[in-house]
């Protein structure tokens, strides 16, 4: 096992820059998910880990060695990628010991990693059967399992359940996650689902525009995001935001705090509680319930044109064209600066 260290890592494209001096450290043994929107670079970072896309600048080191120079093969990492990329003439067994084979390990040494990860990833039965006789979640499974075979210092995960339907997403996603409370090794994984992020991660890297946003664990994220952009990724459904003008009458003396027009007020969904007019920090009509069975969104627009969500436990009674008014603990508001988006 290892942890890893990038150093002012850069990337260019001819004359077009994507990655933009990136410092990160990663302990031995943590669960690192890289999250962003698509083209934010997060791929494309995992890749020039893993050695597959070079580096422009700076430096990739896995332990206490600097990789900049070092075949993927010799880097120490098992990519686990979205396309399963398994061989379709090859039993589960074959596809599993290939990398070893080549490898040239002893056939008794073969046996018992594929043995020993098909026990861990419960495909045992599956062995001598070929990958299109398997659902799209025990292929992913097997090329998890090709992965752990090669004893690998780090885990590389590139949107692993991407091909997945939502059921499998979730059963797979558990399956990682004690798969990495049983191996204990350093596992780097990327996605686009913040929901995956949160569930997954001892720590998130949010990125934008080959930029590292904010690093920190899912909840200090969530509670505490260093920019609007941070929290609006971080939070399903996403952050609402408000000028000081969008606000209610009341929302000040509520608040206890003055609000510029300078900044932009951020209420998670889950946190408005509807209220009265006293106590209201913002006021909206209904415009649409989505009810969910364990909660309802609730879509609102201010008297500005400002659309909101607000996530209740029960659908509102009020009917639709309703004005309605949610308050907020004080605590639990986020004010970011609107021309920089940093929190104020």
């Amino acid at each position: 096992m290892a942890g890893l260290t990038l150093r002012d890592v850069r990337k260019s494209y001819g004359a077009t820059q994507v990655m933009h001096g990136v410092d990160l450290d990663i302990e031995d043994g943590e669960f690192v998910v890289f999250v962003g929107p698509s083209g934010c670079g997060k791929s494309t970072l995992l890749r020039m880990i893993a050695g597959l896309e070079e580096i422009s600048g700076g430096s990739v080191a896995i332990g206490d060695r600097e990789v900049n120079e070092v075949a993927a093969s010799k880097r120490g990492v098992a990519m686990v990628f979205q396309t399963y990329a398994l061989y379709p003439h090859m039993t589960v067994y074959k596809n599993m010991a290939f990398g070893l084979k080549q490898a040239k390990t002893d056939p008794a040494e073969i046996d018992r990693r594929v043995q020993a990860a098909a026990e861990i990833l419960q495909i045992k039965d599956y062995l001598d059967r070929s990958p299109r006789n398997l659902s799209g979640g025990q292929r992913q499974r097997v090329a998890i399992g090709r992965a752990i075979v090669r004893d690998p210092d780090v885990f590389l995960f590139d949107e692993p359940l991407s091909n997945l339907d939502a059921a499998l997403r979730v059963q797979t996603r558990l399956e990682i996650a004690r798969l990495h409370e049983r191996l204990k090794t350093t596992m780097i994984y990327v996605t686009h689902d913040q929901v995956e992020a949160m569930t997954l991660a001892d720590k998130i890297v949010v990125l934008r525009d080959g930029r590292i946003e904010q690093v920190g664990s899912p909840i200090e994220l969530y509670e505490r995001p260093n920019n609007a952009f941070v929290a609006q990724f971080i939070g399903s459904p996403k952050m609402n935001f408000f000028g000081a003008a969008d606000l209610a009458p009341t929302a000040a003396t509520t608040l206890g705090r003055a609000i510029s027009d300078k900044d932009n007020v951020g209420l998670r969904p889950e946190h408005l509680v509807p209220t009265d007019g006293a106590g209201a920090v913002v006021e909206g009509r209904l415009e649409l319930v989505e009810n969910l069975g364990e909660y309802a969104l609730v879509h609102l627009i201010t008297a500005t044109g400002v659309e909101f969500i607000a996530k209740t436990e029960k659908p509102p009674l009020q009917e639709k064209g309703s004005t309605i008014g949610f308050g907020i603990k004080p605590e639990l508001v986020h004010v970011f600066d609107k021309e920089t988006g940093l929190r104020a």
